[in-house]
């Protein structure tokens, strides 16, 4: 009998505890905040950078080089992909480092979710500051491991109300750099091979002003379905991604984003083999390094979803393959003329069904 009633104190303690550490926990402390910290996210993430910063004469001259590399690609480029309208012109490269990559997309991400994070303001609390803390850690985590590993980025300025200089296009030296002196790459033709491929991305947008138009409206629905849901439980789905509606939306983009991907390997290997004499080389040091990663970096590609974005690119530049080898660049040029055109998700393992809607019907 002691012993059950010494039990029951116990027990009866720790429930006590823990609903005093569930009140302090969620009891309002004035005012509202957001849920991430943007601050704290580029403090930690930058933290976790390896070389973080290049003197500032390295960028300038590195970004010099890759523009006059970039004038002697557009021509071959335009003539391999189709030309752009009049009065487009591509925007100029740049330079950057790792922490030059980090603040570019910490904007490009604020461009974004502020209005989100906004419009979902919550009331100041323990809990509430614990799980800021966690999300911003898993952003800076994120930005930190994608940023030691990126080697070029085109941002076409989705949402920009005012772009700041207009669409871009980036190499991350640090990263070039590094690969290339690890794998023992012929430099400049490395550079040239990726130029090729963020140069591609950007003539995608340029040359189809209804992608832009598409994406951004893909963007604005999935923003609204967080933005315009009042039911708290409604509001947590649409945060978390889980809604119907949105499924739709991020199923539609996924095929989008696969083929843009897609095409630009295409082109960058069609091009690369005639372009670059030490293409075979990067060809195969570019497999190492995506097969190679170790248990750690696969663990997290899997945790993140990196994996599967990567798996629907490869389907995407599956499906870009088969079409230009069985009916060239001008039918393959189909997915270019407007929304309706492109694969629908399913159709990129099964190019023939594309080929029978879209060029057959």
């Amino acid at each position: 009998m002691r012993r059950s009633v010494g039990r029951a104190a116990i027990y009866g303690a720790l429930i006590g505890l823990a609903t005093a550490a569930v009140a302090e926990a969620v009891r309002p402390r004035g005012g509202t905040t957001a849920l991430v910290d943007w601050d704290q996210v580029r403090r930690a993430a930058r933290a976790r950078l390896e070389t973080p910063s290049l003197d500032r004469h390295e960028l300038d001259a590195a970004a010099k080089g890759y523009r006059v590399m970039a004038v002697e690609l557009e021509k071959p480029l335009l003539k391999f992909v189709g030309g752009l309208p009049k009065g487009t012109t591509m925007p100029r490269f740049d330079a950057l480092d790792r922490v030059g990559w980090l603040d570019l997309n910490l904007g490009i991400m604020r461009r974004v979710i502020d209005p989100v994070l906004e419009a979902g303001r919550v009331p100041n609390s323990l809990l509430v500051e614990v799980g800021r803390t966690g999300v911003d850690h898993y952003v800076a985590f994120m930005l930190s491991f994608i940023g030691r590993r990126v080697l070029g980025q085109y941002d076409p300025q989705l949402l920009g109300a005012e772009p700041i200089g207009g669409d871009g296009l980036y190499l991350v030296e640090t990263n070039v750099e590094e690969w290339g002196r690890r794998a023992s790459l012929p430099g400049e033709d490395l550079r040239r091979w990726l130029i090729l491929h963020e140069m591609t991305h950007a003539w995608q947008f340029a040359a189809h002003p209804w992608l832009r138009v598409y994406m951004e409206g893909s963007m604005r629905v999935l923003l609204d379905s967080v933005t315009k849901t009042a039911a708290p439980v409604a509001r947590i789905a649409a945060f978390a991604g889980v809604l119907p509606s949105q499924w739709r939306v991020m199923r539609q983009v996924q095929g989008t984003m696969s083929v843009v991907e897609g095409y630009s390997n295409l082109v960058m290997n069609e091009l690369g083999s005639k372009l670059l004499p030490g293409f075979d080389q990067l060809e195969a040091a570019y497999r190492e390094r995506s097969s190679g990663k170790s248990p750690l970096e696969v663990l997290i590609w899997k945790l993140t979803g990196l994996d599967l974005k990567l798996q629907q690119y490869r389907k995407g530049e599956a499906f870009c393959r088969a079409v230009f080898d069985q009916h060239g660049m001008k039918v393959l040029n189909e997915v270019w003329t407007s929304e309706s055109h492109m694969p629908h998700l399913e159709e990129l393992a099964h190019p023939e069904v594309w080929y029978r809607r879209v060029i057959q019907a």
